[in-house]
């Protein structure tokens, strides 16, 4: 009789832990998860009788992947001004006095149908005592050409199921992975969305004028997989998987796609392995498929961290 006492007051206990873990959840749900579908200015550049307004998703830059728009007039008559090309460099310069780049779009893209350039960054860090961000354009209306620059506060990112990070392949080259969404996963099959990139190496010292773009060049990687096996490491759940999960890979657009399938919410660790166009793994590897419950479950190498 004492041990069915003793268990039926574990199980006890145990429920509670799980509600007041569910509940701990829910309540960072509601404050963390925001989901942006809105194109606001983030920045704007008043130089030689022209604005430069760079947009970006709720008008803030976010540690991570951040799409932007550029839209120039003149600022006198605030008309389209007839701009043929426009460049963007992000640099951060460290306390130390140090200066880098993050993965970019150089050359941005004029969208007809919207009127605009677009582009995107992947702000590796946000703005602090540690480190600024100043974003170098240039712009070409007829056959003059603009320089601007101009500094912009990078937010630290809110949403977990956008986080990004770097490392060093097993080739010696410099990676990085930015989730770009979903931005509020459901309990359901999930299209998940993520940008590849990779620094390319400086073949010659930098020349011309600050930045040299041959100095802070990134690609997004072409032809890759990613691997990709969802878990939920908590103790209190065991390791435990979903079905119907998809690798991702590229798409017309440059990004890489897939599926993840979030059978709850709560805390969940996307697992990754990634191969190059000829098979090669150069980071990350398979991660215990063992039901554990009450032991934290192993993370691969390569994985991100989300929350909803």
């Amino acid at each position: 009789m004492k041990k069915t006492l003793f268990f039926l007051a574990a199980v006890c206990i145990a429920v509670v832990s799980c509600t007041k873990d569910k509940t701990d959840y829910e309540a960072e749900i509601d404050k963390v998860i925001t989901e942006h579908t809105v194109f606001k200015e983030a920045a704007v550049i008043r130089s030689e009788g022209y604005d430069i307004r760079i947009e970006a998703l709720n008008g803030t830059f976010y540690n991570g992947y951040n799409e932007i728009r550029v839209k120039i007039t003149n600022s006198q008559t605030n008309e389209k001004a007839n701009v043929s090309s426009v460049t963007y460099i992000p640099i951060r310069t460290n306390a130390d006095g140090s200066e880098i780049s993050c993965p970019h779009q150089y050359n941005l893209v004029y969208r007809a149908e919207d009127d605009y350039f677009s582009g995107h960054s992947v702000f590796t860090s946000e703005s602090g005592a540690d480190g600024s961000w100043t974003l170098y354009m240039s712009f070409t209306v007829g056959s003059q050409t603009h320089l601007v620059e101009d500094n912009i506060s990078v937010q630290k990112q809110p949403n977990k199921n956008l986080n990004m990070t770097s490392f060093i392949g097993k080739d010696n080259e410099q990676y990085f992975i930015a989730l770009v969404s979903p931005q509020k996963p459901k309990v359901a099959e999930n299209e998940l969305v993520a940008g590849i990139y990779k620094f390319n190496q400086p073949t010659s010292p930098p020349s011309g004028n600050f930045p040299d773009p041959s100095q802070f060049s990134y690609t997004a990687v072409r032809g890759y997989t990613l691997q990709l096996d969802p878990r939920m490491p908590e103790p209190s759940m065991g390791n435990h998987s979903s079905p119907n999960n998809k690798d991702l890979t590229q798409y017309e657009d440059g990004l890489y796609r897939g599926i993840v399938n979030y059978t709850m919410t709560g805390n969940w660790t996307l697992n990754f392995i990634m191969l190059n166009q000829n098979g090669r793994i150069l980071k990350g590897a398979e991660v215990p498929t063992d039901f554990t419950p009450g032991v934290e479950g192993v993370k691969s190498e390569l994985h991100l961290d989300i929350l909803f």
